[in-house]
């Protein structure tokens, strides 16, 4: 009923609007003979798929396995295609609008908070003091570690269990190690390249029971403070890239639609009609249930996470980017590009991209909040990010699972939920911020 009620749409909005009319005639003839074609060949694809499964089902092997293959090489292009594309978008973040978010308080601060955010995702293995797998058995739910000022420096504070088992901590007085900053620790990679021993803060004593939790300990002593950092670089990149391969994917299918019409707009405008009809969390289930294996690596599970993600979210992005692209195709500058004949790609490029610049940019803003809940969701339920990773969604499950984290008031338990909340409120504040730069509409209204 979806697919049919947007062809609908777009039956009245061809029948009212008198630039899309006056486009008709043969090139609608064009749409209407090209549409029996496509329909002509879904269903071929569909009988063969069939016959294949009942007849050769070892031909249909094969033929899986190539196209994973061909699939494989389609993302890493399109892998690169979104690097440019993003890294265009930030170009025209810095040069134009920088300044402007930047006088607002609402958009320094949540710039602000973004970046401090971000910093520490990139700079995780430098920050935390420990592996996102390293467990102390005998701390489980160690409250966070006190900090005081002491022979001209700062000490943490060293807490032991009221009774073993318990998990119940109090400080004996004056027992406390010192903090040593950019102390030598265990060898890392920065960056995944950059070779370092060097760790932001540790404690310096030769206790190996002694341990300094910034926001506590979890069920089998793993600092909270060190996994919420390592956790971060998932669940933060994952929505950057996401929205980065959702826009490319919008711009790509919205643009050519928008650009060409006739048989090429009616093919892209039913396939995402179709991917709209179904509901986002069904799509959502079957993909994963078709894409991730139970012997997917963490990264495996990373890369198929962000292609279910993007899968979902360019069908809306494109319809609205054909939109604009009808509106602007047959201005004087792309009709002057195509006098000069200048190529497709070159004028969708260098013509139609920056005058849709602003609204990719507000766009992505507002939606990398839904990424990131997307992907909390999928690991809180069980489906995301498993150990030995983690993200902010597989934190939250984890101190879900046990009811003592509630009983005992263990906030510190629920410290990546507070990670979330915040982050999704500075990138919906943000978004904000630059549609009321970008819009002159808002601009007008605020004098």
């Amino acid at each position: 009923m979806l697919v049919l009620g947007n062809l609908l749409a777009d039956l009245l909005l061809g029948w009212s609007d008198p630039r899309i009319r006056l486009e008709g005639g043969s090139r609608a003839k064009g749409a209407v003979r090209g549409s029996y074609w496509i329909w002509i060949g879904l269903i071929g694809i569909l009988l063969l798929e069939i016959l294949l499964e009942a007849y050769a089902p070892g031909i249909l092997a094969v033929i899986a396995t190539g196209l994973k293959y061909i699939g494989i090489l389609l993302v890493g292009l399109l892998a690169l295609a979104c690097v440019g594309l993003v890294g265009y978008v930030v170009y025209v973040l810095f040069k134009q609008l920088l300044g402007k978010v930047l006088r607002r308080p609402l958009g320094l601060s949540a710039l602000s908070v973004l970046a401090v955010l971000y910093f520490g995702a990139l700079f995780a293995p430098f920050i935390a003091p420990y592996e996102v797998t390293t467990q102390n058995l005998d701390k489980p739910y160690h409250p966070p570690s006190g900090v005081v000022w002491k022979e001209g420096g700062l000490h943490a504070k060293l807490y032991t269990q009221e009774t073993v088992g318990s998990a119940e901590y109090k400080h004996v007085e004056g027992d406390t190690a010192p903090i040593q900053f950019f102390a030598k620790g265990e060898p890392y990679k920065l960056f995944g390249f950059i070779p370092m021993e060097r760790k932001l803060f540790q404690l310096d004593t030769d206790d190996p029971n002694a341990s300094f939790y910034l926001l506590g300990a979890d069920d089998t002593g793993r600092d909270i403070f060190s996994r919420l950092l390592h956790g971060s670089r998932v669940s933060l990149s994952i929505g950057f890239i996401g929205i980065s391969i959702t826009l490319m994917l919008g711009f790509v299918v919205g643009g050519l639609a928008g650009y060409y019409g006739g048989t090429v707009d009616f093919a892209a405008m039913r396939l995402v009609e179709l991917l709209m009809s179904i509901p986002a969390l069904y799509l959502l289930l079957a993909l994963r249930s078709a894409l991730m294996g139970p012997g997917l690596s963490p990264t495996q599970t990373y890369i198929v996470i962000i292609v279910i993600l993007s899968v979902i979210g360019w069908a809306g992005t494109a319809r609205i980017i054909r939109g604009m692209t009808l509106s602007i195709r047959n201005r004087p500058f792309v009709l002057a590009a195509e006098s000069m004949g200048q190529s497709v790609p070159h004028i969708l490029i260098k013509h139609i991209l920056p005058n849709l610049a602003s609204y990719l940019l507000v766009a992505a803003t507002l939606a990398i909040p839904g990424y990131i809940l997307a992907e909390a969701a999928l690991s809180f339920l069980g489906l995301g990010i498993s150990e030995p990773s983690t993200s902010w969604g597989l934190m939250l499950k984890q101190s879900q699972g046990n009811m003592i984290v509630f009983f005992m008031n263990f906030w510190w338990m629920l410290t990546p939920g507070f990670a979330i909340f915040v982050t999704v409120i500075a990138f919906n504040v943000l978004g904000d911020v630059l549609r009321d730069i970008v819009d002159p509409k808002m601009q007008t209204g605020r004098g």
